[in-house]
């Protein structure tokens, strides 16, 4: 897509333009090229623990009032047990950039976890931010297939406001992104929607970097403030999404109004990944849900989505990865979720995913 298109689409308004000229599209798009099957990911969130101090996020070091926990090597092993009783193909090992995951211990934990007995082994996503080269070597020698690392932002300026670096100097997550596409990964990654000081440039730019990293795998959700983060407190308790600047005729203002965090925001950008992005595998996150539990998440499947990641993180650790508040689905059981969710599949006509999952360009080995 041309950068002007995506430029235009962010700003309809108009629900029925939408739904003929974007969503119907898109809908479209995912159905040719990836199918009608939405493939299911156990999302296993290890840890809690986090080094850095990310202006956004509920887990930064410095949030005292979290509780934190770190899941133990049989804990994560019994999860993705559950993940192969349910049928799901892959499990997502997700967590804080937390230094008690060592190298060694992630890597046992993924060889034993490929190990695991079943007809198809269960392919392993590890989203455990930036780490040292070394560990990722090690971690996709041990049978890691594919490593989801957040973006976030384009704009190499703003992504510094919010996410302080370390001592060790400023983060380049593209750069590591690319060093692991030439280990061997599948590799995933994304933004968030209405971040203060996101820009529509920005947005526009977001969605061209994900075509032009070629990205197995593209999440893309609303900022949901977290009382305990400098971003958080700044938000009025009864405002629902960040204000946009005085619209103005001018091109250069449209281009620097705040992006909303809105749900239909959201929906938009994940149309127009789906467009920009033909074969990738793309979420319908649990953030759409929290926005909306009755269809959020139903929505996103329907607008150009096709993948879910159920919870099968033990229910006592839950609520302590409290990346934003209030998220949904928090206290369903593994179980009768996945119930629910297939019902809910096939009142839109969908079906859930057999085997790994793995995006149409690229095949796990």
């Amino acid at each position: 897509m041309e950068k002007m298109d995506i430029f235009c689409f962010l700003h309809v308004e108009d629900a029925s333009a939408l739904e003929r000229l974007l969503f119907a599209p898109a809908d479209a798009c995912r159905r040719h090229h990836v199918g009608d099957e939405v493939h299911l990911r156990g999302l296993i969130e290890v840890s809690s623990y986090c080094s850095r101090q990310c202006l956004y996020c509920g887990l930064r070091a410095s949030n005292s009032a979290l509780g934190r926990y770190r899941m133990t090597r049989e804990e994560i092993l019994s999860s993705a047990r559950l993940a192969h009783e349910l049928g799901y193909g892959t499990v997502v090992l997700q967590g804080g950039e937390d230094a008690g995951l060592t190298g060694p211990f992630v890597a046992d934990v993924v060889a034993a976890i490929k190990s695991l007995p079943g007809d198809v082994p269960l392919a392993v996503t590890l989203s455990l931010g930036e780490r040292p080269d070394a560990d990722l070597r090690l971690w996709r020698q041990a049978g890691a297939d594919r490593y989801l690392l957040r973006f976030e932002t384009s704009n190499a300026e703003l992504f510094r406001r919010i996410h302080p670096s370390q001592p060790g100097g400023p983060s380049d997550r593209i750069a590591q992104l690319r060093r692991m596409r030439e280990m061997g990964y599948e590799i995933g990654s994304g933004i968030m929607i209405g971040v203060p000081g996101q820009t529509y440039a920005d947005l526009v730019n977001d969605i061209t970097l994900f075509a032009e990293l070629d990205l197995e795998m593209i999440g893309v959700g609303p900022f949901l403030p977290h009382p305990h983060t400098p971003l958080g407190a700044a938000v009025s308790h009864d405002a629902g999404v960040w204000p946009m600047q005085t619209p103005a005729d001018r091109q250069d203002a449209r281009d620097t109004a705040q992006v909303p965090n809105s749900e239909l925001m959201t929906y938009k950008t994940v149309a127009l990944t789906r467009l920009a992005c033909p074969r990738a595998n793309i979420p319908s996150t649990t953030a759409l849900a929290t926005l909306n539990q009755a269809q959020g998440r139903e929505l996103g499947l329907m607008r150009g989505a096709n993948v879910v990641m159920p919870n099968l993180t033990p229910p006592r650790y839950r609520a302590l990865y409290e990346i934003y508040p209030a998220k949904a689905c928090l206290h369903e059981a593994p179980g009768e979720f996945h119930a629910s969710l297939l019902q809910r599949l096939a009142a839109i006509g969908r079906r859930p995913g057999q085997g790994q999952g793995s995006s149409r360009q690229n095949t796990v080995t």
